[in-house]
């Protein structure tokens, strides 16, 4: 699946707010989808990219030879879900952004690898 369909279908997770495709290198986002609801998904795209290359950084520093699977932030009301696509080796990065009491975290972590396993780039 391309770009925009991967979006599109990641918006139908449930509790889905909004997805964002994310250069790691430049923290520009190369497509997003929903947003609204007290998040701007640019700005939350660009700030995750930092988060994304602390924990490079620190897999680095720790000499641990391992991919980052997936990184998850809970806040009160929201899951924030980052994962690094294998296929751009680590360059681009999904973000998802659910609403915490719509959500089912397992459900959307499967899911969201599968979209990934299906998403050419």
């Amino acid at each position: 699946m391309n770009l925009d369909t991967a979006l599109k279908e990641a918006m139908t997770i449930d509790g889905a707010i909004g997805i964002a495709a994310v250069d790691y290198e430049s923290g520009m986002s190369l497509g997003m989808l929903g947003g609204g609801q007290g998040i701007d998904l640019e700005i939350a795209a660009a700030g995750n990219t930092e988060v994304v290359r602390a924990k490079v950084r620190t897999l680095a520093t720790l000499d641990i030879d391992d991919a980052i699977e997936d990184i998850l932030i809970t806040l009160g009301k929201q899951y924030h879900l980052i994962r690094p696509l294998s296929a751009s080796r680590g360059s681009l990065f999904l973000y998802l952004a659910l609403d915490r009491s719509r959500a089912n975290l397992a459900l959307a972590r499967h899911n969201l690898r599968r979209i990934e396993n299906d998403l050419e780039i």
